[in-house]
This record gives C-alpha cells, structure tokens and sequence, in this order.
C-alpha cells in the first residue's frame, strides 16, 4: 500500500531542491517525481507506441502505479491486472491482489494472494491476507450495520483528515490545501506540506486555524489539554540536507489566546518518528504513536504520564492493542480507545478498533468497527462528539472519522451515527471458561529477487525448516528442531517472559521475546492465538551488503543521529553472533580527487567501526576500510550520473570476512 504523507510517516528531502526542477521526460519520470496526473497522459501514449509485451507491461504497471497516486483505484486495478498479463511479474500481482482488496472484491482478493503465494515460492507470505480477506467478505455480507455514514460537504481534491473537536460547531482538521504554509521546493512529494485548518460544520467553510501553530514544516493531529491551556501535535521537520522526522510538540497558551513556541517533549529520541497525540482521560496521560525500535513492529502506541513536572519514560500499550503492523491516530471517549490498525483483521489498509481498559490493568481486545465505518481504503482519526445531544431514540452516538475511500479527493472526513440494534440473543457462555493462548513462533528465511545476491530487493519470507529454536522461559530452557511448517506452537503460561533463539548452520543467529504478562481473557473467544516471527538472514562470506540509511555530511566523517539506529541493528547481530568477524566499508561517488576520497572514505569507514566498539564489539571483529570512488555501484559517466545515481554510489557497507 502507498503511504502517504497525512500519516505522517518519515519522508527524504535529500537533494530535493536540485532534482525535483528537472524537465519531465517521459511517463516513468513523471511517476518517479510523483507528477501522477502528467503520467497518465504521457504513458498512455508511450503504451500505443510500445511493440513488445514486455516493453507494454512495464507501463501498464507504472499507469496503476500513476493512478494509485492519483487515489483511482479502479483504474489502477485495470493497469495492474494489464500488466500481469504481459509478463510484468510478482509486483503486479502483488498490487493487482491489494487493488482488489481495497476495491472490496475480497472473494478475488483471496484467490490472487494465493496465486501470488506460489509465485513467489512461499504460500506462507500472504496467509493472512487470505484470512483477512475471507473475513471481510463476511463482514461485508452482514445485513445488521451498527453504524451509518456520509461525507461531509466541505471535502475537497486535497487531503482532509484527523478532525479534533473545536467550540461548539467547528472542528480542527488537518489538510494539504493551497492556502497551506510550505515552501514550493518540497512539492515533488506530490502533496504540499500540511498545516491546521478550522472547519465550520454550519457553514462547511474550512480556514487555516489562527493560533500560531502552522509553519513551513508539516504540522498535524493535535489534541487540547482540558483547560486548553496545551495543545499538543506533531511537527515533521529536517536539518539541512537529513532526513525529516516526527515529534510529539507542545506549546502553552499566551495572554492573546494563541499558542507560543512549541518544544519537543523530552522523552524522545532521536531517529525515531513520534506522532498523532492524544491526552488521555485522566487529564495527564498523553497517549501517542511510534515506530520506536522496542516496539512490537511498525507503528506502536505509546503513553506518557506527567508528574511532579516531567514526563515518564513511554510506556508501550500491550499486545492487545500493539502489533506487528502499524497502530496509529489514537482517541477517547470516556474510557474507551479508538485506534486505526493494519495489524489486526481488517477490511484493508488501517481500520478503526475500538477497545477499553480491563481491572488487570491490560486492555479489552479490540473491536473491529466493520462496514460502513471500515472500507478497503484507510480509515482513522476517528472522534466522537458529544457537544449536542443525539437527535432521534436509536442514535446512540455522532462523530466523525477520516477515510481515504476515494469517494471525493484523497483523505476525506465523514460523519457518523453510531446506531442502538435491536438486541440479538446472547450466546450461551459457560459457568466454567477454560482460557488458552497458543503462540506459534515461526524461523523464516527472506526470498530475494535474485537469488544468492542480498542486495536483491526481498520478496517475501519462507519457513526455514530443520533449524534450531531454544525457548528460555525462567530457569527453563528447551530445544526444538523446527519442521517444515517453519513454526514450533506453545501453550502459554500466564504471566511470563518467553526468550527465543534460532539458529542454523550457514545462517546468522537471531532472537525474539514474548511477553504473556497481561494478555486478555475474553470469554466469548476464551482461545487467543499470537505469533512470533525470527528471520534468520544467509551468511554470505566476503559479499558487500549495504547498509541503508548511512548517510554522513558533506566533507565530514562522523556518525550522524539518524545512521545510528542502523549501527545499532548491526551491533545487535554481531552480539547474537560472536564467531564472525567483519569489514566495514566506505564508497564515495565520483566527484573530488581520488586521493581525497579514499581518505575521506577511510575516515568514515573508521567512524562507524569506532561506534561500534563504544557499543561493546569487541575491535579485533572489526576492520575498516575506505573504497573511495574505486568501486561504484552504478557505473555511470561521471559527468553524466544524476544526483540518483551518486546517492548509489556513496554507500556504507558491512561483510562477512569470517
């Protein structure tokens, strides 16, 4: 799924200034550039001209590519399946499967991720897609509707999403409108950035909110103190030539009712993407999203409680909330947490649950809000309002949420009326519930496009049989010999710390942990199943493999905050695997003296093995060396490589020497 800039996820402005002026040339460029609407008409014509399948399938894929910028999905479905046929391969089925998803032909869906599962050589890969999707044809087939929705009128062909109650009658939405502040430089994102704007839900006139807030970073997803005498949200900003990332702002209210200048809240680190604030009922807690390394995988949500003036460290929600996908845009009402999820079985995309606290102390297991409040698009930011009393005996509740289902521009705000049923009969529960929770832990290996290179875009993961798992619980440790299934399934013990180390022969060791503190018991599904996944990555002796995400200031040569979390990872698997022994490496680009590159290279080759001894690798595991331009990536004229084409070629790399 493409992922775009109104959930605020990390996004490059590296070079954005001297490669996004450059002249469109042709439809894939437009693509690249993210310029969707030139695409579609350039590739049209490119598609009439092509002589061979090959040549037609490839544009036919960057036309659905085009179209999906473009939020047509229709149109996209079309080009994907065109593509496919002409011999395009795994990635247009791949998003010819996802297009049918979110179209809601889930009963289609299910039998092209099937078909994409063989194609790759691992059923295992999208199973859950599968399940997912014959959920959904279910839920979707539900005559009994808890919820009834509409668009409201002042959606426009901008984005408009995360609504924040506001007075009386007005709310608080984020948007990429014109009128937004930004500077023109950062369109090639193909949104501009993104501020707060008021809307007047009597009037449908939509204003960008006046309280000092907006800048010419990316500003979203705010929430008030009770007092208002706060507001905290997100700001998504980047130093000269870095990466941009997210952080949770706070900002106090001054004597002329707007709001000062905002500071980061202190707990977070750096590297790292904060986002999508929400205070918590209690008035001090301050619940967010995070895609914090610790976390159970992708986007996490987070709290923080304020006390005696300072802000504890995050705590992470538990795995009733938390999974290994994205949870994010977090809300209240009452006590009761409103969440948008691609982890959990859903419809497709993010879908809103709904869960609330348990007396343990855990959280209830989420609840999926089904059709028509969830879709095949994204759907969040979901709010419920109370300011009004409910019109009418059967409406239990109103509100309004964000999807991007395509009905009107790209992120769209809906209302909703949240509907009292007729009550249904009540499932007989037994007297006595026997609680069980199952936790299959899997050992995968990664599928790479070709195969043997580990530079090779990954496909997909399969089950990594005849390796070795030890499962340390306590003072307790057993080992298993993983079949062919790749998995080894456990009945959990209440209230305990599962560790899990895999290994095979040829194979870099990993770990994982599990946690059954506070699992959920709820008696109408008295059995829960969990799922832990280790990837075990094939050793490759004396083979560069590059590591992303490395990147160093000009003319300097020490590590960077944003290359740290990199290293780290490194660093964690050399401690998982203390035989081995490694290069680190350093390649610039073309430009500057071969001499001056090859010390610059040295220099920050040394650099990031020095990290690596401050964190604990022992020196006499590590060797540095810098390439300087002696071996590019891309061999292009250097005159004539593009900026692109440098990038690729000033690289850090790491190899196994032994």
């Amino acid at each position: 799924m493409i992922k775009h800039l109104s959930y605020f996820l990390v996004f490059s402005v590296l070079f954005a200034a001297c490669t996004y002026t450059m002249k469109i040339q042709d439809g894939e460029m437009a693509v690249e550039r993210k310029q969707y609407a030139v695409a579609v008409d350039m590739l049209k014509k490119e598609y009439r001209k092509a002589d061979t399948r090959i040549e037609k399938g490839k544009i036919a894929y960057l036309l659905g590519s085009a179209y999906d910028g473009l939020n047509q999905g229709a149109d996209a479905l079309s080009w994907y399946k065109i593509a496919y046929d002409n011999q395009y391969g795994v990635d247009a089925l791949k998003n010819y499967a996802f297009a049918l998803k979110q179209a809601e032909e889930y009963r289609q869906a299910a039998i092209i991720f099937k078909e994409l599962g063989l194609e790759i050589g691992s059923p295992y890969e999208y199973r859950k897609e599968i399940r997912a999707c014959e959920v959904a044809a279910e839920w979707a087939d539900e005559l009994r509707q808890e919820y009834e929705v509409v668009a409201i009128a002042a959606n426009s062909s901008a984005s408009e999403y995360g609504p924040v109650l506001y007075g009386e009658e007005e709310l608080i939405i984020t948007s990429d409108r014109q009128d937004a502040t930004g500077d023109d430089t950062y369109n090639w994102t193909g949104e501009a950035f993104s501020d707060f704007f008021v809307l007047n839900l009597t009037t449908s006139t939509v204003a960008p909110l006046a309280l000092g807030l907006n800048t010419e970073d990316n500003e979203g997803t705010l929430s008030f103190s009770a007092d208002q005498s706060k507001v905290f949200f997100t700001r998504c900003s980047a130093p000269k030539g870095e990466d941009a990332f997210c952080k949770v702002m706070v900002s106090n209210r001054i004597a002329d009712g707007s709001y000062g200048p905002a500071e980061a809240l202190p707990f977070q680190e750096a590297g790292i993407n904060y986002m999508h604030p929400v205070m918590g009922p209690d008035g001090k807690t301050l619940y967010f999203s995070s895609d914090h390394p610790d976390g159970w995988g992708g986007y996490d949500i987070y709290s923080s409680t304020f006390n005696a003036g300072q802000w504890s460290e995050p705590k992470l929600l538990s795995r009733s909330v938390n999974t290994q996908l994205d949870e994010q845009f977090p809300s209240f009402d009452g006590d009761t947490l409103y969440f948008a999820s691609s982890g959990h079985t859903g419809m497709g995309g993010l879908d809103v649950f709904r869960t609330y606290p348990l007396a343990s102390g855990n959280w209830a297991p989420p609840f999926n809000l089904k059709p028509p409040v969830n879709s095949g698009g994204d759907d969040f930011g979901f709010v419920v309002d109370r300011r009004q009393a409910t019109q009418g005996d059967d409406v239990l509740a109103t509100g309004y949420f964000t999807s991007r289902r395509g009905e009107v521009g790209s992120d769209d705000i809906y209302r909703f009326e949240q509907k009292i049923l007729p009550p249904e009969p009540e499932p007989e529960i037994p007297v006595e519930i026997t609680y069980r929770n199952t936790l299959d832990v899997y050992v995968v290996e990664k599928i790479y496009e070709e195969p043997g290179n580990p530079n090779s875009r990954v496909l997909g993961r399969r089950p990594l049989s005849g390796s070795t798992l030890k499962i340390q619980l306590g003072r307790e440790e057993r080992e298993f010999e993983v079949g062919e299934e790749g998995k080894i399934s456990l009945s959990l013990q209440e209230n305990s710390l599962y560790e899990f180390f895999a290994n095979k022969e040829g194979y870099l060791n990993n770990d994982a942990k599990f946690s059954s503190i506070g699992l959920p018991k709820d008696p109408r599904n008295p059995e829960q199943l969990y799922e832990v996944e280790i990837v075990l990555d094939k050793i490759f002796i004396n083979r560069e493999i590059v590591l992303d995400n490395i990147y160093y200031d000009f003319d300097k040569s020490f590590i960077r905050e944003d290359a740290k979390p990199t290293l780290n990872e490194l660093a964690g698997i050399l401690q998982k695997n203390p035989e081995i022994s490694i290069q680190l490496g350093s390649h610039t680009d073309c430009r500057g003296g071969d001499g001056y590159n090859e010390d610059l290279s040295q220099r920050r080759a040394q650099a990031a093995v020095d990290y690596l001894i401050e964190q604990g690798i022992d020196a006499g595991r590590l060797d540095a060396l810098g390439y300087g331009e002696n071996e590019p990536a891309n061999d292009c004229l250097c005159n004539r490589c593009t900026e692109d084409d440098h990038q690729e070629n000033r690289r850090t790399t790491f190899k196994i020497v032994q």
